[in-house]
C-alpha cells in the first residue's frame, strides 16, 4: 500500500469525522482539529508517558511470543508424534477468548506490568504457533531430502529451512494479531494502573469528562496499532524480499 493512499484515506476519514461532528453538535463528540490539538499538546506530557507505556507492553509480548511460539511451531510441524499430542490441547485453549483471563492474570502477577504482557502474550503465542506449524508441516519433502543429501544436520535445516519459510507465517501472525492486542492492552489497562493510554483514555472520558482528551488517547492508541502493522509490513518486505507483495513493493 502506498503512502499517499494511506493518507487519501486519513483525510477522508477526518472528513467524515467533520461532518458528523457538525451533525451532532455536541462535545462528546468534537471536531477532528480540536482533538489533534490536544494529542499535540499532551505528547509531551502524560500522554506520551503513556504511549510509552503501552509500546513496551505491546512490543515485549510480540517479542516473547515470537522467541516461545515460532520454534515449537517448528517442532510441532516436524514431528507428526508430538503433534498429536499438543494440537489437541492448542485445538481447546485457542478459542478461548484470552481477555477474560485479565482477572485472573492479575491475581497471579499482579498489579504491575506483567499481568498486562501475559494476556497479550497468551493472544499472539497461540495465532503465531498454529500459522508455524501448519506452515512447516506444508514443506515438500523433496526440498528437505535435498538439503540433507548435501550434508545439512538438523540445525542446518532449521536455519536455512525452517525458519526462512515459517518467517512469513510469523509476521502474518503478528500483523493479524496486533490489532487484537492493542485492544485487549486497554482492556488490561483499565485494571490496577496509573500509566497507559487505556487508563489515559478511562480517566478522561468517566472521570473529567475531557473529551477530546479522551479522543486523543483513541487515536494515540490507534496510531499504535497502525505503527505496529506497517512496521511488520516493513520486516517482512526486508526479512522475505521473495514474496510477492514485497516484490510490488519494492518496484
Amino acid at each position: 500500500m502506498r503512502r499517499f493512499q494511506v493518507l487519501l484515506a486519513a483525510l477522508g476519514l477526518g472528513a467524515i469525522w467533520q461532518v458528523l461532528s457538525m451533525i451532532a453538535n455536541t462535545p462528546i463528540l468534537p471536531p477532528p482539529w480540536q482533538v489533534v490539538e490536544a494529542l499535540v499538546l499532551a505528547l509531551p506530557h502524560d500522554l506520551g508517558l503513556d504511549f510509552l507505556a503501552s509500546l513496551w507492553r505491546v512490543v515485549a509480548s510480540i517479542l516473547l511470543a515470537v522467541a516461545t511460539a515460532a520454534p515449537l511451531g517448528v517442532l510441532l510441524g516436524q514431528s507428526r508424534s508430538l503433534s498429536r499430542i499438543v494440537s489437541p490441547m492448542i485445538y481447546l485453549l485457542y478459542p478461548v477468548p484470552k481477555v477474560v483471563l485479565v482477572p485472573v492474570l492479575l491475581l497471579f502477577f499482579g498489579i504491575g506490568d506483567t499481568a498486562k504482557i501475559a494476556v497479550i502474550f497468551l493472544i499472539l503465542f497461540f495465532q503465531i504457533i498454529v500459522l508455524v506449524r501448519d506452515q512447516a508441516a506444508a514443506l515438500r519433502p523433496e526440498l528437505l531430502l535435498s538439503v540433507r543429501s548435501l550434508g545439512a544436520g538438523r540445525r542446518a535445516l532449521y536455519y536455512f529451512i525452517y525458519f526462512p519459510s515459517s518467517l512469513p507465517a510469523i509476521l502474518t501472525a503478528v500483523r493479524q494479531s496486533s490489532g487484537t492486542a492493542v485492544a485487549v492492552l486497554y482492556v488490561a489497562e483499565l485494571f490496577a494502573t496509573r500509566y497507559g493510554l487505556g487508563y489515559y483514555i478511562f480517566i478522561n472520558s468517566s472521570s473529567l469528562f475531557n473529551y477530546p482528551a479522551m479522543y486523543a488517547g483513541i487515536l494515540a492508541m490507534s496510531l499504535l496499532g497502525l505503527g505496529l502493522y506497517f512496521g511488520v509490513d516493513w520486516l517482512e518486505r526486508r526479512l522475505c524480499p521473495w514474496l510477492p507483495s514485497a516484490q510490488e513493493e519494492n518496484s
